[in-house]
């Protein structure tokens, strides 16, 4: 059942926060790339394809490039990725797999290192925003196409 199309007031409802989640993070400074970043890990930790496909074009288009796309499920082992990146990328894994309140908030410890608060909200308000596009895209059956 594709419950974007069922519930479409929901949906569209959903859509406002997501607009919200990007002019806070905006407002807070966060750069596209960034953002793109989170929902790229984040569909990965999920396994969305659809997803994957719509965040690595929106990637692309927002001057990421394919060597640090291709080594993101370990962009811990590399050095291609600054340090608010590094940041950010935790926190989209902490948000993802919400682990135990002891490593969830030494995690914020680290990314308040690299994040202003306002930025470190907004990010989180981003990897919970693609956590739910993921869960929508997967219920749904939504396909890539060629």
């Amino acid at each position: 059942m594709l419950i974007d199309k069922q519930t479409p007031e929901v949906f569209r409802s959903y859509l406002d926060t997501v607009k919200a989640v990007g002019k806070a993070a905006a407002d807070a400074g966060v750069d596209r790339r960034t953002i793109e970043l989170v929902n790229l890990r984040v569909s990965q930790i999920n396994g969305c394809a659809y997803c994957l496909d719509v965040h690595l074009a929106a990637a692309l288009k927002h001057g990421e490039v394919q060597r640090r796309l291709a080594v993101l499920p370990a962009w811990r082992d590399t050095d291609l990725f600054e340090s608010h990146e590094r940041a950010a990328l935790s926190l989209a894994e902490i948000v993802t797999t919400l682990p135990s309140a002891d490593r969830l908030e030494q995690e914020y410890r680290l990314a308040r290192d690299h994040l202003s608060d306002a930025a470190l909200s907004a990010l989180t308000w981003v990897a919970i925003t693609i956590n739910a596009f993921n869960r929508v895209s997967i219920l749904s059956g939504h396909r890539v196409h060629p």
